[in-house]
């Protein structure tokens, strides 16, 4: 199974790809979508849409993980991250994508098994798991791996079930 990890943001949403067989995952491409911040939002979120669209197309994926927002103190931060997450969802509907959503506890829980591991803890885990000789960047990137392999830890859980 392919497995779209997306980690929403309106600067930098954070893309991994992985592959599932069995019990093992496999690096397919991590990357970033980028935009510029001095663009009026509503052209970021198209550019947001149609990179993710160009990426579903290239990369087929067969299931969808994205990261759930968690309370900010920046209300307004909080309202644009969640209207590039309503881009994510309204994109992956589009193809008809099974979505589920993770919160950060749940995303350092499935890869670390500890829910408090800190960042660094996060990245050699993904690097470690996915057999790399260096740790995904930009940050956003490794991030979105990290929320992948969660999605494949607990897939393979659900199974066992």
């Amino acid at each position: 199974m392919r497995v779209l990890g997306i980690d929403p943001g309106i600067a930098t949403t954070g893309i991994g790809i992985i592959d599932k067989c069995g019990n093992k995952i496999q690096l397919v491409h991590y990357t970033a979508i980028l935009t510029p911040a001095n663009t009026a939002l509503e052209q970021r979120l198209g550019q947001l849409y149609a990179e993710l669209c160009k990426i579903m197309d290239d990369y087929s994926p067969e299931s969808i993980a994205v990261e759930e927002l968690f309370f900010n103190t920046n209300a307004k931060t909080a309202l644009i991250v969640g209207q590039a997450r309503g881009v994510i969802l309204l994109a992956t509907h589009r193809y008809g994508l099974p979505v589920t959503s993770y919160t950060p506890v749940q995303v350092k829980m499935g890869v670390s098994g500890y829910g408090r591991a800190d960042k660094r803890q996060i990245q050699s885990m993904v690097k470690q798991l996915l057999g790399l000789n260096s740790v995904p960047k930009p940050d956003d990137a490794a991030d979105a791996l990290a929320i992948a392999i969660c999605h494949a830890h607990s897939i393979r859980l659900k199974s066992l079930v």
